[in-house]
């Protein structure tokens, strides 16, 4: 059969790829058309947009670019429409995807979205959009089943496909001991700063994170960078120039790590199934008054980090917004790091999470139960 893919962001190309891997194990002849990136060329199959092309971020961002992303829109219909596959798979990106989605249910291609846009988080209007136009959801968070259904949305939980990143990169972690020579650390438990993988979050995360160095000397601090923003951002946000910068080893950072100090996202969800203890910070422009106008209008959870939005409780302490200060964060931190009581009710509660989100393999069941609708669509027509 023939799949035509769209993923937007990295991550979306990290999923895709390993759904395209799943997709060819049940389908021999399997034939992609996509966008997306390195991860998802090396399955096979004809790029048509690298997802770096498509990355615009916030309105002044979108404005700037808006003749790009037409043409981005134009090159997906086109080749849609030549192509004519059996299925349109649709990965998170939704700005873009929705429209696609809606553009391919018109033209009567067979949608189905794997990893669901956050609609319960924000804009949930979107729910009329993935009911209307999409055949087919595929959902990785347990809690969105419920929340769905409210709306009278049928999904499908397949698990989180984190657990088989997780998976593939612990056989080539290596030894704590290869990690602190390979970055010249000293021989200190080690603690884990992640403050996010955009500009933005950089600038707001890292002066509050890294200047917890100076107050636990007996802990050494490190921060995972990302390439996805210019290096000069994290040597001028670093409250510490002597907390060193370590591109592209998050996983190792938190495998090896004591506990770690995580800007709201992916990683929290990460840093809970590598199980580190973690504190987590969020915070974004415009101030308290914005942040209000935000949570009203389009913030509908009571959480900010996954794992508490997993088990519908705050067992992870979240500062945000006005309260991500430094004299609040920093005695959470020395809690985090030295109060053994404190670090066992959040390991404990990180075995009920591991329950809840399920085993490894979401790609394999994904593709599997993909591939079986499809069957059973051409049977039906």
């Amino acid at each position: 059969m023939k799949y035509f893919l769209i993923a937007g962001e990295a991550s979306g190309d990290l999923h895709g790829a390993k759904l395209m891997k799943s997709l060819k194990q049940q389908d021999q002849e399997a034939d992609f058309c996509f966008f997306g990136g390195e991860l998802m060329i090396r399955e096979g199959g004809k790029l048509l947009k690298h997802y770096r092309e498509m990355a615009f971020m916030g309105a002044i961002d979108v404005i700037r670019n808006v003749g790009k992303i037409n043409a981005n829109f134009n090159l997906c219909r086109r080749h849609l429409l030549e192509f004519r596959p059996d299925v349109l798979i649709l990965i998170d990106y939704p700005g873009f995807n929705l429209n696609m989605a809606q553009f391919a249910c018109q033209h009567g291609i067979p949608v189905f979205y794997y990893i669901l846009p956050k609609v319960w988080a924000w804009k949930e209007w979107r729910v009329k959009a993935l009911k209307t136009y999409v055949d087919e959801r595929f959902s990785i968070f347990p809690f969105e089943v419920p929340f769905f259904k409210k709306h009278g949305v049928d999904v499908h939980y397949i698990g989180n496909p984190l657990l088989d990143s997780l998976a593939a990169e612990k056989s080539s972690l290596g030894s704590r001991t290869d990690f602190l020579c390979r970055h010249h650390l000293p021989d200190k438990p080690l603690v884990a700063l992640l403050p996010g993988s955009r500009a933005q979050e950089i600038r707001m995360m890292l002066p509050v994170m890294s200047r917890l160095a100076k107050d636990f000397p007996e802990f050494s601090f490190v921060i995972s960078g990302t390439r996805a923003v210019e290096e000069s951002l994290y040597s001028k946000f670093n409250g510490d120039p002597s907390v060193p910068v370590v591109f592209g080893e998050t996983y190792p950072n938190l495998y090896h790590a004591h506990a770690a100090v995580v800007t709201s996202g992916t990683a929290t969800l990460e840093t809970a199934l590598i199980n580190t203890p973690q504190v987590v910070l969020y915070k974004m422009a415009g101030g308290k008054a914005g942040y209000r106008i935000f949570r009203y209008l389009f913030l509908k959870v009571k959480y900010v980090s996954l794992p508490n939005l997993v088990l519908d409780r705050g067992f992870l302490e979240e500062f945000v917004m006005d309260r991500m200060k430094y004299e609040l964060v920093k005695p959470e931190v020395r809690k985090l790091l030295t109060d053994e009581i404190y670090r066992k009710a959040i390991f404990d509660s990180y075995r009920e999470l591991r329950l809840k989100i399920g085993e490894e393999g979401a790609s394999e069941r994904a593709a599997r139960l993909m591939v079986s609708l499809l069957h059973a669509k051409r049977t039906n027509r």
